[in-house]
């Protein structure tokens, strides 16, 4: 299993048609046989913000994914990148 997880900034003004931009692939990745999860919204705190998680059964999938993946072409330029690539081996429920 993979995580690809983190947070960067686009302009506080363009932030919301950004996301939205994003809401088809978000609903294709969900459905794609080997996605967990994947999100990406708005951060509650900072105007600019975009926090953003993909969770994956494996490298192989993700690798699949985005190749056909067709994401959209918003113009909006991110800036503040962290984001990084998480290879799990194992998990436990947190509580």
């Amino acid at each position: 299993m993979l995580i690809i997880a983190g947070h960067y900034s686009v302009s506080p003004e363009r932030r919301q048609s950004y996301i939205d931009a994003f809401a088809d692939l978000v609903q294709r990745a969900r459905a794609y046989p080997g996605c967990i999860d994947l999100a990406i919204s708005a951060d509650p705190i900072d105007p600019s913000r975009v926090n953003m998680i993909e969770i994956w059964e494996s490298d192989e999938v993700l690798k699949a994914w985005r190749k056909i993946c067709n994401p959209p072409k918003t113009g909006v330029r991110m800036h503040n990148i962290n984001v990084q690539k998480h290879y799990i081996s194992r998990s436990e429920a947190p509580f």
